[in-house]
């Protein structure tokens, strides 16, 4: 090899190795500059997410639309003649003579609250407590001046009121957020009416969703704790885009004050209810014609689902939408209309929100597998119920002959009719004790109680019984599931097997 070719070879690698240097710091600042980048985007999406400097602005435009509500009721002779006893005890503790006060056979009430305008030609928007057994209802605009009311309609089981003013110029008005898009520890304004003192602003996050308080078999509250007191009640929760997310409702108070857990109603529920005010007075909620219960853990694993969820039916309305569907004693429902069934209570609140007539496509379980079907939804009326009773307080009786669940089972006779009280339609097998401690005995198993169905599958002896739950046992399942018949009412129950 000669001196000039070994030149160039040793300039081509120079070469080689400084383009491979540039390409290098190429990508490096490359990276550099893409990781700058991306953290101010997620720094500017930090900022966004914070909280204001002040509400001020945001406030100054809403007020106005807030209105306090004032209204006054007549209290009847049974009450006042109860203040007239009083008032009689009151002057003989003293010893005076005087005559106590003469009876008024009519008093006058007055309570406080809130709401606000959502249409400029005068709708206002309340709680149904607010103006409950009223006699008057009056609104008092933020500017003082005070308009007569009229209900155009309420609904007690959402506690919801949409109420009417004449006025000779538009309103300020608000306008409806979507709550479903509203995250836990997202800023919230709360305006209203706190113990008459007129309009009163408040800030706090959102604590919670979908908040169960008892109040209703349709809770699904907002939780705040923005400060919500008495006369609150009826007044609006925005966000920080100014739209009605929430309409405040309750608080949890030992005190009786703000203690910082308050609830509001989610606009994706109210908007609803009120819509229907608006068009017709009255709400009408769908009805889908199923008693459900809760899918506990060991229901689950009975049913062989990978994990609780949805719906477990545990009776069918002959002849309502369910039953004309096809749906059966047993199947879990998990979605319904495109939205997952997470836990029982759920389903209630989905079904009343849907349209009456509607046809929904329903996702249910059955069989250890997913089914789809179409249901046509009913009308609820206000006798119907959807949820299954509560477990009664089980009977502690003598040890039975069925060890693996602590049960002595007997087939329906004449004699067992009468004993335990069955009518003539009644189907199954009876159970006719039930072993203290036993498995039975720990899920309220008693003495009269009929065993419709073993792992969703129907049983007319007790032998069938035993057959289906010692396979259950054999194949290495941990519990069963029984529909149990009681007194007019079907509930499923998941049995710990007893593996001794």
């Amino acid at each position: 090899m000669t001196r000039n070719s070994t030149t160039r070879r040793r300039k081509a690698v120079a070469l080689a190795a400084e383009q491979s240097a540039t390409a290098r710091r190429w990508l490096i600042g490359a990276a550099l500059l893409l990781c700058t980048f991306t953290m101010l985007a997620w720094s500017a999406a930090v900022q966004a997410r914070s909280a204001p400097d002040s509400f001020a602005d945001m406030v100054e435009g809403l007020l106005p639309a807030v209105v306090n509500i004032q209204t006054r009721q007549t209290i009847e002779g049974g009450q006042a003649e109860q203040f007239e006893e009083f008032f009689k005890e009151f002057f003989e503790r003293r010893g005076e003579g005087g005559e106590p006060p003469p009876q008024q056979q009519q008093r006058r009430g007055s309570s406080l609250g809130s709401g606000f305008v959502i249409d400029p030609g005068g709708l206002i928007v309340t709680n149904h407590h607010v103006i409950a057994d009223a006699d008057e209802v009056e609104v008092v605009l933020a500017d003082g001046t005070k308009l007569e009311a009229t209900v155009v309609g309420s609904d007690k089981d959402t506690d919801l009121a949409l109420l009417k003013v004449e006025t000779d110029s538009p309103l300020p008005s608000t306008e409806w957020g979507d709550s479903d898009e509203t995250r836990i520890g997202d800023w919230v304004v709360a305006i209203g009416n706190p113990f008459g003192l007129g309009g009163t602003v408040t800030a706090g996050i959102v604590s919670a969703r979908q908040r169960d308080i008892n109040a209703g078999r349709y809770d699904n509250f907002l939780q705040t704790d923005a400060a919500i007191n008495k006369g609150n009640s009826g007044g609006p929760m925005f966000n920080l885009d100014g739209q009605v997310i929430g309409v405040n409702t309750a608080i949890f108070s030992p005190s009786g004050g703000s203690v910082g857990i308050g609830f509001a109603t989610p606009s994706s529920m109210a908007k609803n209810i009120i819509a229907q005010l608006r068009d017709s007075g009255e709400v009408r909620r769908g009805w889908l014609g199923v008693r459900i219960q809760n899918v506990t853990d060991e229901l689950a694993e009975g049913l062989r689902l990978e994990r609780p969820r949805g719906a477990l039916v545990a009776a069918v309305t002959e002849g309502g939408p369910a039953e004309v569907a096809g749906i059966r004693q047993g199947d879990v429902i998990l979605e319904f209309n495109g939205r997952e069934v997470t836990e029982m209570r759920r389903l209630p609140a989905m079904v009343a929100e849907t349209a009456v007539d509607a046809t929904v496509d329903v996702t249910i379980w059955r069989r250890s597998k997913e089914e789809k079907v179409k249901v046509k939804i009913g009308e609820l009326e206000a006798d119907q119920v959807a949820t299954a009773p509560a477990d009664q307080t089980p009977e502690a009786v003598s040890p039975s002959d069925m060890e693996s669940l602590g049960l002595a089972l007997g087939k329906i006779t004449p004699e067992l009719r009468v004993r335990f009280e069955l009518d003539e339609n009644t189907k199954g097998v009876v159970i006719t004790e039930v072993e203290e401690g036993g498995s039975g005995a720990e899920k309220g198993l008693r003495p009269g109680d009929v065993i419709v169905e073993v792992d969703q599958e129907e049983v007319q002896s007790p032998a069938e019984v035993v057959e289906k739950v010692e396979k259950a046992k054999s194949e290495g399942y941990r519990v069963v599931t029984l529909l149990v018949f009681r007194q007019g009412d079907f509930q499923w129950v998941a049995v710990r097997i007893d593996q001794s």
